[in-house]
């Protein structure tokens, strides 16, 4: 199935546009655009995940490892 694109116009600072005219052909542009904006974006969903895992981690008991281990034996026998 091929991927749908759509045009956004946004800024980008004078040097970040001339290094990529100098480095990336005009066909190949938007793709890597695309691909960098794809992983700062997984990037940025991790550390959303991460902080709300954090905040979720002090709310939470401490647990042993033999308290823990326990607790999935049991869960597995359900």
């Amino acid at each position: 199935m091929a991927q749908t694109a759509r045009k956004l116009n946004f800024m980008i600072g004078n040097e970040v546009a001339a290094e990529l005219e100098k480095l990336v052909p005009p066909g190949q542009r938007s793709k890597l655009v695309s691909n960098a904006i794809a992983k700062e974006l997984a990037l940025f969903r991790r550390n959303a995940q991460t902080e709300k895992l954090m905040k979720l981690r002090q709310k939470t008991p401490v647990l042993a490892t033999d308290e823990i281990v326990e607790a999935v034996r049991q869960d597995r026998q359900r």
